[in-house]
């Protein structure tokens, strides 16, 4: 898979993604659901803790990754929902932890909502990839 960046403008890349990629040569792809901070049961963790829930929200991503046969480099679309950006923003550089030795950029969409599915979560990702 060819992964080639699109960024009529910088900005973006100061904020660690990229405005668009054009994918080529991809033999699968997978679309994620939604990840959040939740246990192997499916039981919300860490109650007003952004940091935490988008720690384990990205642990999840992770998984279901892993499960699939892929990692954070496959990643090729972010789409992130917070019930408060400002302290999601706070903790994004736990997106670049992850991301970064990755060297990868996906394009991304961060939206602000008024609540999640399940009382107590602040923080969902959920992603689209391919190899």
């Amino acid at each position: 898979m060819e992964r080639t960046a699109v960024n009529p403008w910088d900005w973006s890349l100061k904020l660690g993604y990229n405005q668009a990629e054009v994918i080529e040569g991809a033999k699968r792809q997978i679309i994620c659901a939604g990840q959040t901070a939740v246990d192997v049961n499916g039981a919300p963790q860490h109650a007003d803790d952004m940091r935490a829930q988008v720690s384990l929200a990205l642990d999840n991503l992770e998984a279901v990754l892993t499960e699939a046969g892929m990692n954070l480099s496959n990643v090729t679309r972010l789409g992130i929902f917070t019930t408060d950006v400002d302290e999601a923003l706070k903790n994004f550089d736990l997106m670049g932890i992850r991301f970064g030795p990755h060297q990868v950029s996906p394009p991304m969409t961060l939206l602000g909502v008024t609540r999640l599915a399940l009382p107590g979560l602040m923080f969902e990702i959920e992603a689209t990839a391919a190899e």
